[in-house]
């Protein structure tokens, strides 16, 4: 049984530091071996051989929780190996474990957000005369998320001079790894919701529904060596191909 943290740097970084690529090894969180069967021979037929192991961490070690990320992965694996005599060939199989982290003690308090977007409120705007006026209000029920229950809230289309293509919801990690000699942050697409398809009706409440994927999200975490985080980013497309985002970190947790 072994579980591992694989850090990894994005192209763009690679020779920035080098001393992370050295440093970059796996981290290893758990390792055993146990043997099942003592040498001799197996009877003909199904033989069921039963095992188990603790889930021991190595020395201060903490078990974090599953997770499939691009710069970042939490990996529990199980590898059998059945040694066989001379002439035959050894046999091998490796099998994933999913491990999740415990509850947090205590309760969760509800973060919830109201936003207003406006061609006033948007950042990183080099023209803002040119962009049609537009008045978008909406919430979100809590930035402080349980991972097993949605992501909830809903947004209204107040007024838009230009007539609206796509309303879309973007679940974004942003995964930092590094060492005393710097650290490189990367933001990449986990999955990306359509919940408005044309130019819809002004004043129509549009609900925000976006469950967390397994895998691909765990709680937020932050260690020495890396962190992974979550945001989310509500994109309205305009006919004209304004493309307005707005973005809300959010807090993941399990409960």
């Amino acid at each position: 049984m072994e579980g591992s943290v694989n850090l990894q740097l994005s192209a763009k970084n690679v020779g920035v530091f080098e001393a992370f690529c050295n440093t970059a090894k796996p981290i290893q969180i758990i390792n055993s071996t146990i043997e099942m069967v003592k040498p001799g021979k197996l009877p003909s037929g199904k033989t069921e051989i039963p095992f188990e192991f603790p889930l021991q961490m190595k020395g201060n070690k903490v078990l974090y929780e599953t997770y499939h990320g691009v710069f970042v992965n939490i990996q529990y694996m199980l590898r059998c190996d059945m040694r066989r005599s001379l002439l035959a060939k050894d046999l091998t199989k490796t099998c994933e474990f999913i491990v999740h982290s415990l509850s947090q003690k205590g309760k969760l308090l509800p973060s919830p957000v109201d936003f207003t977007i406006t061609p006033e409120t948007l950042q990183n705007v080099k023209e803002r005369a040119s962009l049609p006026k537009f008045l978008i209000r909406g919430h979100l029920n809590s930035t402080n998320c349980v991972i097993t229950q949605p992501l909830t809230g809903e947004l209204v289309v107040e007024s838009a001079e230009a007539a609206v293509k796509s309303i879309e919801l973007q679940l974004v990690r942003v995964e930092t790894c590094g060492c005393a000699e710097g650290y490189a942050r990367d933001a990449t697409e986990i999955q990306n919701i359509q919940i408005a398809d044309g130019d819809i009706c002004r004043g129509l409440p549009i609900p925000i529904h976006m469950v967390f994927p397994r895998l691909f999200t765990c709680p937020t975490l932050e260690t020495t060596n890396f962190k992974v985080e979550f945001e989310v980013n509500i994109v309205v497309l305009l006919h004209d191909d304004h493309l307005i985002t707005e973005n809300f970190p959010l807090k993941l947790c399990r409960m």
